[in-house]
């Protein structure tokens, strides 16, 4: 093939240039489902197809949480949730990894706990408030334990398969450099090449662990899950809404920043 047969570099356009106007048509057509969707949801109370009390209009969701903002109320109810969110999110995470990287590297103990594993991962968190109730009571305590419960196994899973991927011929470089130790092969080797499983395994975690809050908080621990509770026994359905869309935008801000810190972390990667 001459060059000639060759577009030249003037003929090709830049990824950026590319990937620019269909970003920003992306955005308009999101921005747009979006319009369309509060419009219908503003409609169908409004024209009677169904009952404000079943479904309230987003109109009435800013006084709703003014109102509530105001009382103190939703600043109590966010930070009880983001104690449990961030105390268990923590446990689980870190246990979960930890674990997750010795199976990964040890035959033997993924081996012996093989069976403890296929017991208690298929047990969903909510089957363990019982268990929450009576050892910790209705506290903080029983809330971060279901929440550390529900990120645990994501965690464990992503950081057995991240470590068992590490390619075995980059273990056989470590090994022909002199990093021979298990410790050495984790800081060199191991963890590095497995970071974005391990990382992935943490992201997915995030959302389950505001699922896990949630939950935790709807059987009496102060939080969001908490105030949904009593908002719906009153018919207060606009503050139940007013809640869930904190629940959203928290984990929207939760993730927003994880991601901030992994590209971060994971800079050196081409």
């Amino acid at each position: 093939m001459t060059d000639a047969a060759l577009p030249s570099l003037s003929q090709t356009p830049s990824r950026s240039r590319a990937k620019g106007p269909w970003s920003l048509g992306k955005t308009a057509l999101g921005l747009a489902g979006l319009a369309i969707f509060l419009l219908l949801w503003e409609a169908a109370p409004g024209f009677g197809l169904i009952s404000p009390l079943l479904l309230p209009p987003p109109s009435s969701l800013p006084g709703a949480f003014w109102r509530d903002l105001q009382s103190g109320a939703w600043h109590e109810a966010m930070f009880a949730s983001l104690s449990h969110y961030l105390l268990g999110l923590a446990l689980g995470s870190g246990l979960g990894v930890g674990l997750g990287v010795w199976a990964g590297v040890s035959p033997q103990f993924e081996a012996a706990t093989s069976y403890i594993v296929r017991i208690l991962r298929p047990i969903p968190g909510l089957a363990w408030v019982p268990f929450a109730i009576i050892w910790f009571g209705v506290s903080t305590g029983g809330a971060t334990f279901i929440v550390a419960v529900g990120v645990f196994w994501i965690n464990f899973f992503a950081a057995v398969a991240a470590v068992q991927a590490v390619d075995r011929d980059l273990i056989e470089v470590a090994d022909a450099f002199g990093h021979r130790s298990i410790r050495a092969k984790l800081a060199k080797i191991i963890l590095p090449a497995a970071a974005p499983g391990i990382l992935g395994g943490l992201r997915t975690g995030l959302g389950q662990a505001w699922m896990a809050v949630v939950a935790a908080e709807l059987f009496g621990v102060p939080g969001l899950g908490q105030r949904m509770m009593q908002a719906s026994s009153l018919l207060a359905t606009e503050i139940v809404v007013v809640y869930m869309l904190t629940i959203a935008a928290l984990y929207g801000l939760c993730d927003y920043l994880f991601v901030l810190w992994r590209d971060a972390l994971l800079k050196w990667k081409p």
